[in-house]
């Protein structure tokens, strides 16, 4: 870590509006039991955890960081109306629907379904909760975790117009320039966690600071805010995403463009191109929310181990990757990786996953 690089971001950051919406600093977590299930120090390196999922807000998760800086500059803009997308368990709607009750906003979710009337559970029953109006739209492709909501999502905005309301939309996970700010502090946060844990670079007494960041990629705002991020504050570690839908070589591009476009908004002369990106696609299954083998496993292994809950769609295929790379010894032992837990619990209470899980997924233990 450059302590000139962090003060740096950490000057840029503030000439941005914020609304405070996350318990901020979440912890950095040693997974110890996890380790020695995996093999202990003898061939398995340090597991750190970043327990984003603590976030607080609506159930917690990674989105509330970038909903920090978007409703606060819809809050500048003068808007009343937040609308959003994604799919019917978003995790990022649910969030968003949080987040305008805090900020004393209306929310609309324009959400993509495969059926007429899905269950109401797990983040849509939090929407609910919140509040949120709804409007469904068709999916088109489950791998891509799109539907035909772009027009839906102008009509609604019109409707909030006509009402005398002001509409700010923001786009699916919060993937814009404003929203990559918040995995930018998230970086700033982890970095300087890392350092107080003297794991920011070479230890003196055998292990190794962090080599690889894991996290699960999806609509790309994670990613963008985490690689310029990393970039911005000379982190030692390599950010590795992991897909958990398909839709490269679009995303890489989104994630490249809006992290410019974050850098611009801060002032900053960095900016990343496209090999800065690292999406490791082989561990999305049959498409966007539905759970591989790996990823159940990795479900049980995080709980049985350490009692730290996964998600079906995003966090168990980014820690599957992780598992199957450490059962394979692609990382020496000597080193450290981290695991940032993006949340997404509420996707646990839902029939995709209840009707595919079997409890007994544990002979690895």
């Amino acid at each position: 870590m450059s302590a000139a690089a962090v003060a740096r971001v950490h000057r840029a950051l503030a000439t941005r509006p914020r609304l405070p919406l996350a318990t901020l600093p979440t912890p950095l977590y040693e997974a110890t039991r996890l380790r020695a299930v995996l093999g202990g120090s003898e061939t398995c390196p340090r597991i750190l955890i970043k327990r984003d999922d603590l976030t607080a807000l609506g159930l917690g998760g990674n989105k509330a960081r970038k909903l920090e800086y978007l409703v606060a500059d819809a809050r500048a803009q003068g808007a009343t109306t937040l609308i959003t997308t994604g799919a019917v368990q978003s995790n990022h709607a649910r969030m968003t629907a949080a987040a305008a009750c805090v900020a004393g906003m209306r929310c609309v979710l324009v959400l993509t379904t495969s059926v007429d009337e899905p269950a109401i559970a797990g983040n849509l029953l939090l929407d609910k909760l919140y509040g949120a109006a709804i409007r469904l739209v068709p999916s088109v492709d489950p791998m891509l975790a799109v539907g035909q909501d772009e027009a839906v999502v102008a009509a609604v905005a019109a409707e909030e117009r006509a009402a005398g309301r002001v509409p700010y939309v923001i786009p699916v996970g919060g993937s814009s320039g404003i929203g990559v700010c918040g995995y930018i502090g998230g970086t700033v946060e982890l970095v300087e966690q890392l350092h107080d844990m003297s794991l920011s670079r070479r230890s003196r007494i055998g292990e190794g600071g962090p080599s690889r960041l894991y996290y699960a990629s999806g609509s790309r705002g994670t990613q963008a805010g985490l690689t310029l991020g990393a970039k911005l504050c000379a982190a030692p570690y390599r950010v590795y995403g992991v897909a958990v839908s398909a839709g490269e070589p679009e995303k890489i591009e989104r994630a490249k463009r809006i992290a410019n476009e974050a850098a611009a908004l801060l002032g900053l002369p960095e900016r990343l191109e496209r090999e800065d990106l690292v999406t490791d696609q082989n561990f999305i299954g049959e498409g966007y929310g539905i759970p591989t083998p790996a990823a159940l496993e990795a479900i049980t292994l995080f709980a049985r181990s350490e009692a730290i809950l996964l998600d079906p769609c995003y966090t168990s295929k980014a820690a599957a990757a992780m598992v199957r790379h450490l059962r394979a010894g692609d990382i020496p032992p000597t080193e450290t990786i981290v695991f940032l837990h993006t949340g997404g619990m509420p996707a646990l209470f839902t029939e995709g996953f209840v009707d595919r899980y079997s409890p007994d997924m544990n002979g690895y233990l």
